[in-house]
This record gives C-alpha cells, sequence and structure tokens, in this order.
C-alpha cells in the first residue's frame, strides 16, 4: 500500500502550483497557449504518482493500434490473485491536450488494487490530432479489451468503462457509440468522473474556448454530435456511477447527465463530495478519496456479470 501520508514540502509544492494554474486560468485570453497549461500539468502530475499501491502486475505500452506507422500503446495492470477479473478500460483526463498512462498510474492501480484488470489507454491528443482521432483511438481500443483481455486473466464478458474529466466525455460517447453499433463489445457499466457531456456550453470563454478548439479544431458544429455531447444521448448509456465534487465547476455537466439518466429510467448512482475539487481523486490527501475509490468499485463490481 501506498503512504497516504502528505509531507510538508509536498504541501508547499501544490500550493506552488495551484499558484501556477490560478495565474494561468486568470491570464488574458491572447497569453492562454497548450503548452503552458501541458507544463503546469507536468509538474502537478509529478506529485500524485508517488507510493503507488501493490498490485500483481504492470505491463506498459502495449500496442492496441497503428496509425500512420505509429503504434498507440495502453498499460495493463493486473490485480493480486487469480482470475478471471473483471475488465475495466480507463481513459485519463488532461482537458484532450494532455495526459498519459503514465500521469494517472496511481489512480489506475488503485483501480486494479480494487479487483479490476485494468487497461488505461493512451490515446492522440489535441491540438496536433483534433476529434475524432482521439475518440476512434477509445473505441478501437475497448475492442481490443474485448478481444484480449484473457491474456491477462481478464474476463471479456465483464466489460466496464471509466474516465476523468476529458476521459469522462471519452468514455461516455464511446459507451454511446458502441450501443449503436451491431455485435460491438458489450458494456456492463460505467464510471464517470467529473467529466464534461455537453459541449453546447463548453467552449465560450478564455481557456474553456482554448480547450475547445483544440479538441474540436475549430469544428463547433459537432457540439451537438453525441461523439463529442454524450448528454444529447445519454439515455443508451449502460449503468452508470457518477462522481463529482461540489467545489468543481463542471458540476453543471454531471447534474445535467444524471437527469438525463433517471428521466430515461436508467441506473445512475450519483455521488457529489462536499468541497471538492475538480481532479480530486488524484489528490489523495484529501479525505474523501478512499472513500470515492471504495464507491467506484462497489458499483461496478455489483453491475458487472
Amino acid at each position: 500500500m501506498g503512504d497516504h501520508r502528505c509531507s510538508a514540502q509536498a504541501l508547499m509544492n501544490f500550493d506552488d502550483i495551484f499558484s501556477d494554474i490560478g495565474n494561468f486560468l486568470g491570464s488574458d485570453d491572447g497569453l492562454l497557449t497548450v503548452q503552458d497549461l501541458r507544463e503546469v500539468l507536468d509538474d502537478f502530475a509529478a506529485l500524485l504518482n508517488h507510493g503507488l499501491p501493490r498490485v500483481g502486475g504492470l505491463h506498459t505500452k502495449i500496442p492496441y493500434k497503428e496509425v500512420d506507422g505509429h503504434e498507440l500503446t495502453l498499460d495493463v495492470i493486473v490485480p493480486s490473485g487469480s482470475g478471471p477479473f473483471p475488465v475495466l478500460v480507463y481513459f485519463h483526463g488532461g482537458a484532450w491536450i494532455w495526459g498519459s498512462p503514465l500521469t494517472h498510474r496511481k489512480l489506475t492501480c488503485r483501480l486494479a488494487e480494487q479487483g479490476f484488470l485494468t487497461l488505461s489507454v493512451d490515446y492522440r491528443l489535441a491540438p496536433e490530432h483534433p476529434f475524432p482521432a482521439g475518440f476512434n483511438d477509445c473505441v478501437h481500443a475497448i475492442h481490443f479489451a474485448a478481444n484480449n483481455a484473457q491474456r491477462w486473466g481478464g474476463n471479456p464478458n465483464d466489460l466496464l468503462l471509466a474516465g476523468d474529466s476529458a476521459g469522462a466525455n471519452l468514455a461516455a460517447a464511446a459507451a454511446v457509440e458502441l450501443a449503436n453499433r451491431v455485435g460491438a463489445p458489450q458494456i456492463q457499466a460505467i464510471a464517470l468522473l467529473y467529466g464534461v457531456f455537453d459541449f453546447s456550453g463548453f467552449g465560450e470563454t478564455g481557456i474553456t474556448r482554448l480547450l475547445a478548439d483544440a479538441y474540436l479544431g475549430g469544428q463547433n458544429n459537432l457540439a451537438t454530435d453525441a461523439r463529442v455531447s454524450p448528454l444529447v444521448a445519454g439515455a443508451r448509456l449502460p449503468p452508470a456511477h457518477i462522481a463529482v465534487g461540489s467545489a468543481d465547476p463542471l458540476i453543471d455537466d454531471s447534474n445535467a447527465l444524471r437527469s438525463v439518466l433517471a428521466k430515461a429510467g436508467n441506473i445512475c448512482d450519483y455521488h457529489v463530495y462536499d468541497d471538492m475539487p475538480h481532479a480530486y481523486l488524484q489528490m489523495e490527501f484529501l479525505p474523501p478519496v478512499q472513500q470515492s475509490i471504495q464507491n467506484i468499485a462497489d458499483f461496478l463490481h455489483r453491475s458487472g456479470t
């Protein structure tokens, strides 16, 4: 098990990084760049992945797709114990422009610790690769998981999805897409962590405009496409666990998706964690994190085959 304590030095480092993020978000639009944001987030991620929990095995950079001669890869995190394990395909956050399995390794190891064969997907990022590149990669990775999970003791008939922030958007959009395809892998349940689910109100000013333009490549007409705004087809989602902090500026998206699921009569396990910020699940020094991970795991295990 990792050390859950947060040293005074680490807290000072977090204070510095939060200050940088605050200054960045308060910048004039003309000073915002993707590279600036990537540099701040790199520093942030470096502090979040110390003290990894013990798991049964870690296989990094497993190829799942080739694009223009370049291999796309994912990490496979095997739980301790013997299978068959439920299979959890995880899509990292990072505003569609940043992140990798490495930046979210501690969180995905925590999920594997809960008994899930966890496949953490490295998908193509914007603005170098705008929509639908990353989305298509995520759909392909789900097919890869369904066809290959048995190699690591996974049960392909117990297929689950999860993602945080931009990764929650991609997970929901991929689940809706697969629900429309005959013969596609069947998703048993999904965990959506503080995601963006509706682009119609996203990207109007400042940093959100930067991110929306980067991901959509300026194709603003895509805001009503279910592959971009899964809220418009939320009724097609499998049983869903939704988690968000009350201090998260994206909480309205989670509330809206909950309403869509309720109207459709779909199963929804909804949790709002008091005073928690965006991306709180990667900050293990915050008190609700372990309970939140347990709630995610409990729901996914209950919803599986």
